[in-house]
């Protein structure tokens, strides 16, 4: 009795002490209003040099690992991590990281914020980084679970339109151009 009184008090502490470590360690779902994400010294255009050697790679829901696919925002994960570079997660993690700019002044490396597939519903639930921006052009390049399922290249059509939120700036070497 005495024993397993002791290991009980054992695995008691020992879980409280643990809970009490990991809830004070920050989590990719801490972000906050004023929160920016630190690109460093990183050129938007490596980094989507980057992100287009990952085009064709199949579209997997909660994945950032490019030998099953990628989700949305595990492909922006997975890319701007390649760089070192923390981002939140989850696409809604991006509501309010960064600084917002208007879509016509968009540039390379930006992200584009969307509704989920219901556009009915105006909270982000899908993403993509900015690629190109020329003559009202513009073009961003994600991981779909539309008709292509994967890594792709899109415009900003009218089908995407009906869902864009925003766009968020997050290279500072965007400013300067």
């Amino acid at each position: 009795m005495r024993l397993s009184y002791t290991l009980f008090l054992f695995f008691s502490i020992f879980c409280i002490q643990s809970f009490a470590y990991s809830a004070s360690e920050p989590t990719s779902n801490n972000w906050s209003r004023a929160d920016t994400i630190n690109t460093g010294d990183i050129n938007p255009k490596d980094l989507l040099n980057y992100a287009e050697t990952l085009l064709g790679i199949p579209y997997k829901y909660g994945s950032t690992n490019p030998n099953i696919g990628f989700d949305c925002s595990g492909f922006i994960t997975y890319v701007f991590n390649h760089f070192n570079i923390a981002v939140p997660r989850s696409s809604k993690d991006f509501t309010y990281i960064a600084r917002e700019v208007n879509v016509k002044d968009a540039k390379q490396g930006d992200i584009i914020l969307f509704t989920g597939t219901n556009n009915a519903i105006r909270k982000v639930g899908h993403m993509g980084i900015i690629i190109s921006n020329l003559l009202d052009e513009c073009e961003f390049i994600h991981s779909s679970s539309g008709k292509v399922r994967g890594v792709t290249i899109t415009p900003l059509n009218k089908y995407y339109q009906g869902r864009f939120l925003k766009v968020i700036r997050v290279f500072k070497q965007n400013d300067l151009l």
